[in-house]
């Protein structure tokens, strides 16, 4: 296979990745990988996972026509397992392999490769070379072979890259490299500071109507309220040359943000020094779009979806599991933390977006109550603890299939619930606030592995109380929080209103051409009624004898046109080609919960805070 050639002042790098098109139309990409030093039966294998995303996916499927050489000889290749090979080569001579991977999947976990796009994740990519992990990783964009107008965007370092993006870049070992996602194409991109650290801002697939200024100066406002919550006042003298510590210094000192506007997608995968992400087309600002936004705005998700995967540089990235010290990339690496990780991320992902002035106190409450109904609508808060669930992602979490809803929960909701009754316990003990306890675990823990232990150990420190009780209760048990109590105590008042009609029945449906049942939620009307998930609802009867009446369904809110005051009908399917009739009861006590903020509260309340405690 071809190499680009390297200017002779480039210095040699142990390990030296080339990528390059093997054929767009294909999908597929081409590897070269040569190691300078090889071990004697030298052994590669390709991570079966990546990190952020805890599911076996097996990304060795996607490899394919590995071949090895030293010089002109080639090489033997055992296959040891799944995703390991042994190379039989001397120890005197460079190794070179060389390998394709296809890529289509469109998502921020593997890898895409098309006539429009290019994006890979080292994972999905670049073999590991056992025993040399920790040296330096050197990777080549191929400068030819791709569309004229195509750039390309990662948060490695630049070796010998071009202005465009293409060229070879740096990684200090595996886990930096496997951790740099790479974008490619003819994308839109900008750049911006925030406190005194350069952010890239990388868009592709935007239309025409894209409000590429206003997308920018929020997510600068994010960046910058997120660097000041952990950073505080420091931060911002340090940005203005004020002098500088190791508590005011962000950790990182570039970041990309990698954002595929697409059709109908959503989702982000946190990194280091960047985040990959992707969004509804119709979700990113438009041009002339008013400036107020709702709960419901596609543009707010979007918002939540960048201010989350930003704070992850911080909670995930480097202060993490004690189990995630030293990733394993060839199987499940377990933790009980990520209740903690993910859900109070959660947690300050739309608060921070508050605090940065991007919504006010209604939207950011709705959204609240969103994550609280989400909470209650989900029978299986009853049969796992959000501990339990964090280790359990890699089997329910992460496979979710119709029975998920009623055997497992998220640890992304109810974890946020649950950093929200701290900071409403720690907030009405009147010493601190969960803003003091994540600080305070960032400087304990060095910014990097931390357990349980260490948060009891820091809430003790700060409240001068122990909180074992209480984490033994909302985190190791399947106890209800007390969110209700500790709102109402904050000035919040709870009002119930009726929930929408598939809530009431417990089901969830698609709804495209027609009605498709896709779970039945546990001890709900439908479930004793007998309906299944993947039956298609295709009508309804109401009444009985001459009277009773048949009618077409093909979206559920209808459902109350033809019942009128009826409470009992029968619900006409097809499952597996036949028709089925059940009798069904609508039930009439089902509610959900909107929050609102008392107009008899007290002004001096400090939550939701609008500034840091």
């Amino acid at each position: 296979m071809p190499r680009t050639a390297r200017p002779r002042t480039a210095p040699p790098c142990p390990l030296d990745y080339q990528v390059s098109v093997a054929d767009l139309h294909a999908h597929l990409f081409a590897v070269t990988l040569t190691v300078a030093r090889p071990q004697a039966s030298q052994i590669v294998s390709l991570p079966v996972w990546i990190a952020g995303s805890y599911m076996v996916r097996e990304f060795s499927k996607h490899l394919q026509s590995l071949q090895a050489q030293q010089g002109k000889q080639a090489l033997a290749i055992t296959q040891l397992d799944k995703c390991t090979w042994q190379v039989d080569c001397q120890t005197s001579k460079p190794l070179t392999l060389s390998y394709q991977v296809y890529a289509f999947d469109n998502s921020v976990r593997t890898a895409w490769l098309d006539t429009q796009r290019g994006f890979f994740n080292g994972t999905s990519l670049c073999l590991k070379v056992h025993g040399q992990e920790d040296q330096p990783h050197r990777l080549t964009l191929a400068r030819s072979g791709w569309p004229k107008d195509w750039q390309a965007a990662t948060a490695l370092r630049p070796d010998q890259a071009d202005k465009n993006g293409f060229g070879s870049y740096l990684a200090a070992d595996y886990d930096e490299l496997v951790d740099s996602p790479v974008e490619m194409g003819a994308f839109w991109s900008a750049n911006f500071t925030a406190r005194g650290v350069p952010h890239r801002f990388v868009v592709a697939g935007a239309s025409a109507s894209f409000d590429s200024a206003r997308l920018l100066a929020d997510a600068q406002a994010i960046c910058e309220a997120e660097i000041d919550f952990w950073h505080g006042k420091a931060a911002k003298r340090q940005a203005k040359g004020k002098g500088e510590t190791a508590q005011s210094r962000p950790p990182h000192d570039r970041y990309v943000f990698m954002l595929n506007a697409v059709d109908n997608s959503y989702g982000g995968l946190e990194h280091r020094h960047s985040t990959a992400l992707i969004c509804k087309r119709a979700d990113l600002p438009r041009l002339g779009q008013a400036k107020a936004l709702t709960a419901m705005h596609g543009y707010t998700s979007l918002l939540g979806l960048i201010s989350h995967e930003y704070f992850h540089t911080w909670n995930v990235k480097r202060l993490r599991p004690a189990e995630f010290a030293r990733y394993d990339y060839a199987s499940e690496n377990y933790t009980e933390l990520l209740w903690f990780f993910e859900g109070f991320t959660s947690y300050y992902d739309d608060l921070l977006l508050l605090r940065a002035g991007l919504i006010d106190d209604t939207t950011y409450l709705a959204l609240l109550g969103k994550a609280l109904n989400a909470v209650l609508q989900t029978p299986g808060r009853q049969v796992q603890s959000v501990a339990q669930a964090s280790f359990d992602a890699w089997v329910k979490y992460y496979r979710q299939d119709e029975n998920t809803l009623n055997a497992t929960i998220s640890y992304y909701t109810l974890g946020s619930l649950v950093a929200l009754c701290l900071d409403l316990s720690l907030r009405q003990g009147g010493k601190t606030s969960l803003d003091a306890v994540m600080r305070a675990l960032w400087q304990r823990c060095a910014g990097g592995p931390m357990t349980e232990a260490d948060l009891l150990a820091v809430l003790q420190a700060l409240s001068g109380e122990s909180f074992a009780d209480r984490l033994a209760a909302w985190v190791h048990s399947t106890t209800e929080l007390p969110v209700k109590e500790l709102l109402a105590q904050q000035g919040v008042t709870l009002k119930e209103e009726a929930a929408p009609l598939a809530d009431q029945l417990g089901l969830k449906v698609a709804e495209l051409a027609g009605i498709r049942i896709r779970a039945v939620l546990r001890g709900s009307a439908a479930e004793q009624a007998g309906l299944a998930a993947g039956d298609e609802w295709l009508g309804m009867e109401v009444g009985a004898g001459k009277a009773a009446q048949g009618w077409r369904l093909t979206k559920l809110d209808d459902l109350p046109l033809y019942l009128g005051s009826a409470k009992t009908f029968r619900a006409l399917l097809a499952r597996d080609q036949r028709l089925v009739s059940l009798s069904l009861n609508l039930p009439d006590s089902v509610r959900v919960i909107k929050l609102l903020k008392s107009s008899k509260a007290d002004p001096a309340l400090t939550w939701p805070a609008l500034t840091v405690y």
